[in-house]
């Protein structure tokens, strides 16, 4: 098959996601987050009663979950959890029997910042993104013995590292027992793409149109890892916003999430950021001359709070990324196969295995 062939196919692939009719499933808008007593709250919107199961596995069926609540019709549930599992819900409409999962989005960490799951989102064919798979997450060099536990639950077999060759010396990851992969390069690259008008390091569109390229080898080793099947994968950045939500924009792409869909999981490190959890205190006098301790030292000291992701026009700056994407290789289904290397096969592959 020829590059343009290939191309072709895979735009075929992805232009009949958006064209695809949603699931039958009569439940819509579920949504589970943890309050600070550490019970879950579901929240749903159906027109029939609907039994409400508990899991401690994603792909659990209804035959092996527990039953937590029977015939609920006010479209909410509190349910006790253990602090240290990670409960998967599935909440089946009386009317037709159809099942719907839904997962806490935030992986509840003491001192994790951005941890959470990609699951549930609308896929190819009216499928969804399954649960309990794909992670996305900012550091993790400040997790405590807890925080580790929770993630060791997760069952991961992967960890690809976003991360400069700085920032991994700095900030090691405590997450251990799985397949580390990283490609090597250097914090002055992102901090070229980040000079603003004033010279100074600036988040923003500039950075943006540079990612495609900058980050098409750590695109080839996470898609290799999704791809390879093994089991959960988790991809981090130190903040887990700009080359995770990056990241997390290909997967979802080649999954055939709606752009729209995209910007909203993106918009939500906002929120879930703890920057006072993304790198330990660092001893400036021990790193002369390194720039990139002194940056982070500053902005561990700064207490900074976590930005809104647009400019002052209100532009995601992840819609650069994208139109830098669509003006260079005219889809992102082009450039995942031209530079990212992803096939026909591939797609379908990915398909298979995280969408539901």
């Amino acid at each position: 098959m020829t590059m343009k062939a290939a191309a072709t196919t895979i735009a075929i692939l992805l232009s009949a996601t958006m064209l695809a009719t949603p699931a039958s499933a009569l439940v819509s808008g579920a949504s589970a987050e943890r309050d600070a007593a550490g019970q879950v709250i579901l929240h749903w919107t159906a027109k029939a009663p609907v039994d409400v199961l508990q899991a401690d596995t994603a792909d659990t069926n209804t035959g092996s979950a527990k039953l937590v609540s029977k015939g609920d019709r006010d479209g909410t549930a509190t349910v006790k959890a253990d602090p240290l599992k990670r409960p998967y819900f599935l909440l089946k409409d009386t009317s037709d029997g159809s099942v719907t999962r839904v997962a806490e989005r935030l992986v509840p960490l003491k001192q994790g910042s951005n941890f959470r799951d990609i699951g549930g989102y609308p896929g190819a064919d009216g499928k969804h993104v399954r649960w309990g798979l794909i992670y996305r997450s900012g550091a993790t060099a400040m997790l405590t013995p807890e925080d580790v536990a929770t993630v060791n639950a997760l069952g991961l077999k992967q960890l690809i590292d976003l991360r400069s060759d700085e920032e991994r010396v700095l900030a090691p990851t405590k997450i251990d027992g799985v397949t580390y992969t990283a490609y090597g390069y250097s914090m002055q690259r992102i901090f070229e793409s980040m000079k603003g008008q004033a010279g100074s390091p600036q988040n923003g569109g500039s950075l943006y149109r540079g990612l495609p390229v900058m980050l098409a080898p750590q695109m080839k080793l996470l898609f290799a890892a999704l791809l390879s099947k093994q089991g959960p994968v988790e991809y981090n950045c130190s903040a887990g916003q700009d080359r995770t939500g990056f990241a997390t924009a290909m997967i979802l792409s080649a999954l055939g999430t709606p752009r729209d869909v995209i910007l909203k999981d993106y918009h939500l490190s906002t929120g879930y950021r703890q920057p006072q959890w993304e790198m330990p205190p660092i001893d400036v006098a021990a790193h002369p001359n390194d720039p990139v301790a002194q940056m982070f030292s500053h902005m561990a000291g700064s207490h900074q709070k976590a930005q809104p992701l647009m400019d002052a026009n209100g532009k995601a700056f992840l819609s650069s990324a994208f139109e830098e994407i669509d003006a260079k290789w005219g889809s992102t289904e082009a450039y995942l196969q031209q530079v990212v290397g992803l096939t026909p096969v591939d797609i379908a592959a990915l398909r298979a295995t995280y969408l539901e």
